[in-house]
């Protein structure tokens, strides 16, 4: 029972030092008890199936941030390893008869694979080419699923998958719980030594390279950590769809996450995943209206594009929070001194 004691202090403590003393945290932690609550609310399936494919979808736009927004390897065909870990896990499952639980990583160990084989040839390529470059793997690969439909399904695809769970709520909360993990997985790797080489590579990779660090080693590493969390997404999608199709491999899928990327804010992984859980729901919402859904997307994307060029949750952040000049740590907008080193705010 002291041991119990210890730990619930302990964690009040956390609560309390880390986490309520910046608006930002305080309003991640609501949403976060959201989640995990809302089962409880409602039980109702289209509802829930949203939440699924968005928790799905935010693990897919930070992927593409912890590539494109850390290292600037602009990927605009990173749908590429969305659909691989799709495929992988439906052939796996459907060919093989291995249960989701292990489809899932070994279809994102795929993804992995395409990581090394599109990044290895783009290490010398920079901006437009390469980006350009990356769009056009994911279009070899869909031909490719088209020119063999006894093993791909062809235009079909690849369908009657294992579910995840047979229940709508247990495959919510795994989703749920997934997503958490594996975001602050990708939050916690940018904000280690390596995510600081990320950085400096998309900053100044001459400088980098001239410092002794093998940017060639880290640029792949980063195609291969964001192919494996993006094909874990994929291997999610085709199992609760039960279907992995060419679809997945589309390009208005690869320009749909660096929508959500732009428009939570680049470089900071929590961004796009938030900006998923807005803007998928809002698409959703925009179906009353048929006529108009894509055009009034579209118009909310463009003005938050226009007025808040940084992004829209680092905009809100930056409104509600300020940088102490002293030692950097966030404060309260309100507070006159740093609730560390306790210097003026400006």
């Amino acid at each position: 029972m002291d041991l119990i004691r210890y730990y619930v202090r302990r964690m009040i403590t956390t609560v309390k030092n880390e986490v309520l003393v910046l608006p930002s945290r305080t309003i991640v932690a609501v949403f976060v008890l959201f989640l995990l609550a809302l089962p409880l609310i409602t039980d109702d399936p289209y509802f829930l199936r949203i939440l699924i494919l968005t928790s799905i979808f935010a693990i897919f736009a930070a992927s593409w941030d912890l590539l494109s927004g850390f290292t600037g390897q602009m990927n605009f065909g990173h749908a590429l390893f969305f659909g691989v870990g799709a495929y992988g896990a439906a052939m796996l499952n459907s060919k093989a008869g291995i249960p989701p639980i292990a489809s899932i990583p070994l279809g994102a160990l795929a993804a992995v694979l395409a990581g090394l084989i599109i990044g290895i040839p783009c290490l010398r390529l920079r901006g437009t080419y390469l980006s350009l470059t990356t769009l056009a793997f994911p279009i070899i690969l869909l031909g490719i699923v088209f020119a063999f439909p006894d093993i791909t399904g062809g235009e079909l695809g690849i369908y009657g998958l294992d579910r995840i769970v047979r229940s709508r709520v247990t495959t919510y909360y795994i989703t749920v719980a997934l997503m958490l993990v594996l975001v602050t997985v990708m939050w916690k790797i940018t904000d280690s030594n390596i995510g600081i080489i990320f950085h400096s590579i998309r900053e100044d990779e001459i400088a980098v390279r001239a410092a002794g660090i093998n940017t060639t080693r880290y640029k792949l590493l980063a195609f291969c950590l964001s192919g494996f969390f993006a094909g874990i997404s994929g291997g999610l999608y085709a199992h609760f769809m039960r279907i992995a199709e060419p679809s997945t491999l589309a390009v208005s899928m690869s320009f749909q996450v660096v929508i959500w990327s732009i428009f939570g804010g680049v470089v900071t992984i929590w961004g796009p995943a938030g900006a998923v859980f807005i803007l998928f729901p809002l698409l959703e919402f925009f179906r009353i209206w048929p006529e108009f859904r894509m055009l009034l997307f579209a118009l909310v994307i463009l003005l938050i594009l226009l007025y808040m060029p940084q992004g829209l949750l680092p905009y809100i952040r930056d409104k509600i929070e300020n940088v102490c000049p002293r030692c950097k740590i966030r404060n309260v907008a309100t507070r006159k001194t740093c609730r560390i080193c306790a210097a003026e705010m400006h």
